[in-house]
Parts: structure tokens; sequence; C-alpha cells
């Protein structure tokens, strides 16, 4: 009983326990919601504050916008109203300018109309006055006109004559002796010494013994060289020396420098002789474009082509009536540039066109044609302007195209005509040879030719995989026939073909 007593105790406090707590609850939820809708509201009248400020800011602005641009309005009509007042001012200026001008133009043809009446006046008047000088002189108006002519002009001939003949005197004589002192004055700034080329060259030797070594077993060695230079060695009593002689400069320097090589090194024999022309032969390479080089730096030209410069350094080796192409090529572009600066010609064009004036002499022998030619075709090909290309062509001409041909042409003249510059009869006996050797040359099959023995002998090397025994025949006297068809030469020339086989193997 005690137990049921104290269980229905405790169901009724958590009963009431249950009741106060949902009480409880619902008084702190209403104090919530409460709470919360104060501040709900709180914040609704907040915004709707700011709402009502920023509209005000709105309109504010929008206010100040609208009052800005009534005041720009305002002031742009204000200046639509001063240009219109311009304009309005400027087209009343204007119609008073036209109406100025065309009281003017008014006038100027009233004027007009007066001087042509006055003009057709004063011309009957004249015509009236030459009809009565007419019929008193009983002359027409031309007829006075040229007896007056006629008096005048026979009165004053033999003075006006005279009066000519005397300034055309004295203007050909003041020209020719200012003419005279410039060409003086030009070569003797330009004096040089001349020496005209020979066709031989001395090699010094230390011993006799040497000339043995040098000629070799059966001749090998000199034939050797001989063959490789195309030259011909004279060994003979002379002591102390032997000869080198050839028609070609560049042959014999080269020839020259292969025996002072040979005498050098002592070792003589057919394949240390053919290494030493091989080398020679790159050092006369290097030596021509030297040359090429220093020609051009001491004529003052600069920004020619480095293969242009290497065909001028072979005029070193090219002469012309005994005279030397490069030296005289040098005195001409020095000549050529102090002409042009006393007449006021182009300097540059002068100085370089005088320089490779005679650049076609350097090929003359390889390319066809005539060196004037071959000069401006080469210096075309190699960019140079049409005035100094034309230099090649103009110290042939008889009357060149411009005053720098002119006075490269004088250059030359001058050049060539000096004492001791030119021997023609070293020019003749150089183009004979050179001829011989075109005529072996124009066969076909051959590989090289040299003219020796002062033109009495040419020896003709062929290539063996074209020409056989019994053509080598054929050919040696088809190339004698043809010398004599078309060469004049004394006495006889010695045709000498050479057909070799060579073969090389190596033992590895």
């Amino acid at each position: 009983m005690y137990y049921i007593v104290e269980l229905g105790l405790l169901t009724g406090g958590l009963i009431v326990g249950l009741i106060l707590g949902y009480f409880i609850k619902k008084i702190l939820l209403k104090d919530v919601l409460s709470r919360s809708e104060k501040k709900a509201h709180t914040l609704l009248e907040d915004a709707k504050d700011k709402q009502r400020e920023y509209l005000l800011e709105a309109k504010n602005t929008a206010l100040q916008i609208i009052e800005d641009a009534k005041i720009e309005e305002k002031e742009r009509r204000r200046e639509m109203q001063d240009m219109q007042g311009r304009i309005e001012k400027r087209e009343s200026m204007f119609d008073n300018k036209i109406l100025e001008f065309e009281s003017k133009q008014q006038k100027l043809s009233e004027h007009m109309e007066k001087l042509e009446a006055a003009k057709e006046e004063v011309k009957k008047i004249k015509e009236q006055q030459v009809a009565k000088l007419e019929s008193v002189a009983q002359l027409s108006q031309q007829e006075a006109k040229d007896l007056l002519l006629h008096n005048v002009e026979t009165s004053m001939k033999d003075e006006l004559l005279g009066r000519i003949r005397k300034l055309e005197n004295q203007a050909s004589e003041d020209l020719e002796q200012r003419a005279k002192n410039m060409l003086a004055q030009v070569m003797q700034r330009v004096a040089s010494s001349h020496t005209a080329e020979s066709t031989t060259t001395i090699v010094t030797i230390p011993n006799e013994e040497m000339k043995g070594r040098i000629i070799g077993r059966e001749g090998r060695n000199i034939k050797t060289v001989e063959n490789l230079t195309g030259v011909e060695i004279i060994v003979d009593d002379t002591p102390d020396s032997i000869m080198v002689s050839g028609f070609s400069p560049i042959r014999r320097h080269l020839a020259k420098r292969v025996l002072d090589k040979l005498i050098v090194d002592g070792r003589i024999h057919p394949a240390r002789i053919e290494e030493v022309v091989a080398q020679s032969k790159k050092e006369l390479a290097m030596d021509i474009i030297k040359a090429g080089e220093d020609a051009a730096y001491e004529a003052g030209v600069v920004g020619l082509d480095p293969k242009l410069i290497q065909i001028l350094g072979r005029l070193k080796y090219r002469t012309s009536y005994g005279q030397n192409q490069l030296r005289h090529a040098l005195e001409v572009s020095h000549v050529s540039s102090m002409l042009a600066h006393e007449l006021g010609a182009n300097v540059a064009v002068c100085k370089k066109g005088g320089l490779l004036h005679d650049i076609g002499k350097a090929l003359d022998h390889e390319v066809q044609g005539g060196h004037p030619e071959i000069g401006y075709d080469l210096m075309k090909k190699f960019g140079l302007p049409e005035e100094v290309a034309y230099m090649a062509i103009a110290h042939h001409e008889d009357q060149p195209k411009t005053i720098e041909g002119i006075i490269v042409k004088c250059g030359d003249a001058i050049s060539g005509s000096r004492p001791g510059a030119r021997k023609d009869s070293y020019e003749n006996y150089i183009q004979r040879l050179e001829e011989l050797e075109g005529v072996a040359n124009s066969f076909e099959g051959i590989e090289k030719s040299y003219a020796i023995q002062a033109g009495r002998e040419i020896r003709v090397f062929v290539t063996p995989e074209k020409i056989d025994d019994y053509s080598a025949k054929k050919l040696a006297r088809d190339i004698a026939n043809k010398i004599e068809a078309e060469l004049k030469y004394p006495g006889e020339v010695k045709v000498t073909l050479i057909r070799e086989m060579r073969i090389t193997e190596y033992a590895r």
C-alpha cells in the first residue's frame, strides 16, 4: 500500500512537472517570438529609412544632372547665337565685296573698251603715217627694212668678221695653253719609272753541280718542269745561272719560284717537282690576290668584289706593248682622277673606271672577244654602275659619250705614250705567240699548249682518253697545216704533240 501511494505521488509529480514545463516553454517561446518580431520590425524600419535616403539622394542627383544639362544647353544656345551672328556678319561683308567687285569689273570693262578704241585709233594713225612714208620714199616697209639691214651688214661685215676671228683665235690659244698646262701638271704628279718587260728570267744557282741535278737523268727533271710550267729552261755555259724563257710572265714567275724552292730543298725528282709546282701555284694565287688588293688600296677604290680584285691582280702578270698592265691601270686611275678634279667631272667614276678600264685583258686569253667587251660584261656582272662599266668601252671609242669616258681615254693615252712605256715590237712578238697557242687550242682533245723557243716551237699536250696514237699523228699534221695557212712567221715552227698516259695505284 505504501508503494502504491508512493508510485501515485511520483506519477502525479511527473504530470505536474510536464504541465509546468509545457507552460514554461510556451512562455519562453512567446518571449523569443516577441523579441524576433521586434527585431524584424526594427530591421524593416531601418530598411525603409535607407530606402528613403537612397531615393532622396537619387532625386537630388537627377535634379543636379537636369540643372547641369540646362546650363550646358543654355551655353550652347549662346554659342550658336554668337556663331550665327558672325556668319550673318560675314555674309554681309561678302555681299559687299561682291558688289564692290562687280562695280570694279564694270569699270574695268569700260576702261578696256576705251583702250581698244584708242588702240584702233593709234593703229589707223600708224598705217596712215607708214603709207605717207612709203609714198615719200617710194619703198614698202619690208623693202626699207631689208635695205637698212643690208647697209648695216655691209658696213659692219669686215669689222664683225675680224672681231670673231680674233676672239676664236684668242679662245683657241687660251684653251690649248690651259690644256697643255693641265696635262703637264698631271703627268708630273704621276711621274713613275717604266721598264719594258723581257721574255727571259735569270735563276741564280749556288754551283755548277746544281745544273746537272736540275737537268736530271736523261733530262727528266728539266722536262718535267717545262711540261708543268709551260716555259723553256735554257742551261748553257753561263756561270752560276740558268735562264727561264717564255712569253707569259706568270709562267716564268711560276717556273722561277719552283726552281728556287727546288734548289733550296735539294730534292729534285719528278714527284717532288710536281709537289713544288702545286704549292707554288697556290702561293702565286695568293700573290695575285694581294697584288689586286694593293692596287685597289693605292688607287683609293673601295667596295670591289673579292673575285673582281683577284682578276685585277692577274694584270700584274699581263703586259701590253711591254708595259705592265697593273701599273698602267694604276697610272690611268691617278691621271684620270686628277683630270676629273680639274675639269669638274665625277672623280669617283674616273678613278674606278681608270683602274678597271683594261680588266678584260686579264681574261682575254680565256674568254672569246675583245678586251673592251669582256671588261664591260665583267664589270656589269659584278654589279658596277653603267657609268663605270662604260669606261672599258669608252677608252677605245673615237668619241666617248661622257666626259668621264673622254678623261679615261686621255689618261690611257698619257700612260701609254710616255717615253719608255711601251715597245711595239714586243707586243707584236707576244701577239704572235698567243696566236700560235690559239691555233693549237682550237682543236678538240687538246689539254694545254705552250709556245716556246721564241715561237719557233709549240708543245701540245692532248687528253689520252680522247686521242689515241694514230689520231695524235694526224692531229699534229693538222695543227701544222693550220699554222701554215693562217699565221705569218719567220723560218719554221716545230709542232711537238705529247700524249702521256699516267696511271697511279696505291699499295696498302
